[in-house]
């Protein structure tokens, strides 16, 4: 007879290698579909449409538009038809639209297809939040979250060599290769899909994979978490949404993503300006190394938090140090210095995230949790649609990238500011409900 610590050490096992690396993937794979536009643009589509700054950084961030319009809907789907059924629909449609994005022969066609690709990706990522919590207990779904969510910088530093490749080398059938940039983006997503009906299991009590011990176990710890749930009070959502802390860490997310997705939507295009001698491939694989520097910031900045269990500070270093290396980049007259300094910003873009959403855990009551989250995450995710189209509108204006580089160290400032104006602990957040 197994002892209850085997059978836990096992079942997590199991559990993890089932479902984190196939989640990884998938996260990698939205990614890469979200920011093969990018690739495109200086890969020739803008030449061949006649695609300004202007309406590129509308391209960039109209995505967000469709994916905050039905993030909660597709969450309340994927409780309604089972996280197997849902999780496939999302990525085999987000493949389609990414591969039917190749056929355009106009900017707006382009503007109809980005906002389907948001709305067809919507409630991906807290789908995957919401899906943890199926098969893990609380303390092991920091360290799994933060495993998947190293998806997008290396998504990012793998993408950009292999993009620009492909659409300055790819001309099968005679088509251009940033068509085929977005053909071959689009296939792995309704792969992965399809594969989806048939690997992933909705819940616990389903797993052919686990003995029927790993299951009972595995259910019954969840059970409890879920009791505890029961006896908590929550909060309505017109009493949320007056809560002063969920406004101020909405904000502080605002504000971030608005220059996390300026920099991952025109980072080749900011590079590109350091030497014209670059070609679109070289740019390419010059844009991996920031990416994977950030990576690697990620995961060591989200450790040392967890070890000191400090995040306040954490949490405001990152968009500091984005700062410092963007003002650094706007003073550089020097490609190599300036290649150092945007490696800076983009390590203290991605080592960001961990500390952030761990401090708002923390602030955040249990109460206003449920809602308040999702205010914080979807109106947050606006920032997506700011952040590139601001870039795109103060280049055209200014004729060059200087002004929108300012404007994304200028957001990535208030970020750090409003983080270390945050006081109080988590009981005096509790006086908010009443504010």
């Amino acid at each position: 007879m197994r002892n209850n610590a085997s059978i836990e050490a096992s079942t997590i096992r199991k559990v993890t290698v089932r479902i984190i690396p196939y989640m990884f993937i998938a996260y990698l794979v939205a990614f890469l579909d979200r920011v093969s536009i990018t690739y495109a643009s200086i890969g020739g589509m803008d030449k061949a449409l006649n695609i300004t700054s202007t309406a590129f950084g509308l391209l960039s961030g109209i995505f967000f538009i469709g994916y905050f319009l039905c993030e909660i809907p597709s969450n309340i789907f994927l409780n309604r038809f089972g996280a197997r059924k849902w999780i496939a629909r999302i990525l085999i449609s987000w493949g389609i639209v990414t591969v039917a994005t190749s056929l355009v022969n106009s900017v707006t066609h382009l503007y109809i297809l980005r906002f389907l690709l948001g709305i067809a990706e919507a409630g991906f990522f807290p789908g995957m939040i919401l899906y943890i919590t199926f098969w893990f207990r609380p303390k092991e779904r920091a360290r799994n979250v933060a495993l998947f969510m190293t998806a997008p910088p290396i998504a990012n530093a793998l993408g950009a060599p292999l993009s620009t490749w492909v659409a300055q080398n790819v001309h099968w059938a005679g088509i251009p290769g940033w068509r085929w940039l977005f053909i071959l983006a689009g296939i792995p997503a309704v792969i992965i899909g399809l594969i989806t009906l048939f690997y992933l299991t909705d819940r616990p009590e389903n797993a052919k994979w686990l003995t029927k011990q790993e299951k009972d176990w595995l259910m019954n710890e969840l059970k409890k978490e879920q009791e505890e749930k029961v006896k908590l009070k929550r909060l309505p959502f017109k009493e949320v949404i007056k809560s002063g802390v969920v406004w101020k860490f909405t904000f502080i997310n605002l504000t971030y993503v608005v220059g996390l997705y300026g920099i991952s939507f025109w980072l080749p295009r900011i590079i590109q300006s350091f030497s014209k001698v670059l070609s679109t491939t070289q740019v390419g694989v010059v844009t991996m190394i920031p990416y994977l520097c950030g990576a690697v910031a990620m995961v060591i900045i989200g450790r040392n938090s967890d070890q000191t269990g400090e995040r306040k500070y954490h949490a405001a270093l990152g968009p500091f140090l984005g700062t410092i290396g963007l003002i650094g980049v706007l003073l550089s007259h020097n490609s190599i210095l300036s290649m150092v300094l945007i490696c800076v910003a983009t390590v203290g873009l991605y080592s960001f995230s961990g500390p952030y959403w761990a401090f708002t855990s923390s602030m955040v009551t249990a109460e206003l949790a449920v809602i308040g989250i999702g205010i914080i995450n979807s109106v947050g995710n606006l920032g997506g649609f700011v952040g590139p189209y601001a870039i795109g509108w103060l280049n055209d204006s200014t004729g060059g990238i200087t002004a929108g580089i300012a404007f994304l160290a200028l957001m990535l400032t208030l970020t750090s500011i409003q983080v270390l104006l945050i006081r109080g602990e988590k009981s005096q957040v509790k006086n908010t409900k009443s504010a």
